[in-house]
């Protein structure tokens, strides 16, 4: 690491399968001698991603991390490739790049709409929650280099709670990505948790109320705008959660520029982001783990990212490169 080289806090959102343009983010990030990982705030998609990332650059530094990440979802792919919820002729034929007319995703749309995971998913099956588990030693990440900050939403309050690299555990990571439609409540010291990206999408508070690095990369994987109203049951269903997240998001961006103008040391905000990309892949592509749609994913979150240094890597430490006033106005 050079002495030229710039601190920056990452914010991952999740996303389904599209958290893989994250994860090819974060990739060309840690190939870039000019800054260096220093935070990781997340949820849901981006959780499994960065608690895999911190145990990486634990293990042996940048090109560890970045070959654990690739495993990770090398497993995700295999796993989910064992369960019906897969492309069919049909979609490749029509070039879905989700699985639309799966017979699957037609029938977990319907149950998830008409039933609880506590009707149809009496075992509470996680295939993910045993690829974590098997990956992250969180005893032993207590002593990564890399700050964690790691949201889940308060079932009961609907209040965000932030499970630090200190506090954090395999229930923790899960409860961060629990969606309520498909998975049974997590628990944790008796406290029920949902899927952070109700309360904080990502929570970006702790990484501006921190002593650390001013400066916060977004890798915004959700679509804040889209250009058809969804129509059908599911999509409209998306659609909401996705609004849901992003007006969250909104308020803390808005916070963060009111503080800017009085605070004696700015946060600078920036993003990446493919979103016209990501949104007219449309929602049933979030679900595809095909490998070959991963990677292409991975490949267009690495552009995005080479994108972003080209034009933003000299205002690191100096100003934001997201306009973040026009943003949350």
């Amino acid at each position: 690491m050079g002495n030229a080289s710039k601190p920056i806090a990452l914010a991952l959102q999740g996303g389904g399968s599209h958290s893989a343009f994250a994860w090819g983010a974060v990739d060309r990030l840690l190939t870039e001698e000019a800054v260096h990982i220093e935070a990781i705030s997340a949820v849901s998609g981006g959780a499994m991603m960065a608690a895999v990332l911190a145990q990486g650059m634990m293990e042996g530094g940048r090109e560890t991390a970045r070959k654990q990440l690739e495993t990770f979802w090398r497993k995700v792919s295999l796993a989910m490739s064992l369960f019906p919820l897969r492309m069919n002729l049909a979609d490749k034929f029509l070039g879905h790049a989700g699985i639309d007319l799966s017979p699957s995703s037609m029938a977990l749309d319907y149950i998830t709409r008409i039933f609880s995971p506590y009707q149809f998913n009496l075992f509470d099956i996680n295939p993910l929650r045993g690829i974590v588990e098997e990956m992250v030693d969180f005893e032993a990440l207590q002593k990564s280099p890399v700050a964690l900050y790691i949201g889940a939403t308060h079932a009961r309050t609907g209040k965000a709670e932030i499970f630090s690299r200190e506090q954090l555990s395999l229930d923790a990571v899960m409860a961060s990505s629990c969606l309520p439609f498909v998975f049974k409540t997590v628990e944790i010291d008796g406290e029920p948790y949902w899927d952070g990206s109700f309360s904080g999408c990502p929570p970006l508070f702790p990484l501006a109320e921190s002593k650390g690095t001013p400066d916060i990369v977004l890798v915004q994987v959700n679509s804040a705008y889209v250009e058809e109203v969804p129509t059908s049951a599911a999509d409209i269903l998306d659609r909401a959660n996705e609004i849901s997240f992003h007006s969250v998001l909104l308020h803390e961006l808005k916070t963060i520029a009111l503080q800017n103008k009085t605070a004696a040391r700015p946060v600078h905000v920036h993003r990446i982001e493919a979103q016209d990309m990501l949104a007219s892949l449309g929602r049933a592509s979030k679900l595809n783990a095909d490998w070959n749609f991963l990677t292409y994913l991975r490949d267009l979150g690495a552009q995005a990212a080479e994108d972003w240094l080209k034009a933003s890597r000299d205002k690191l430490g100096r100003e934001s490169s997201l306009d973040i006033s026009a943003l949350a106005a």
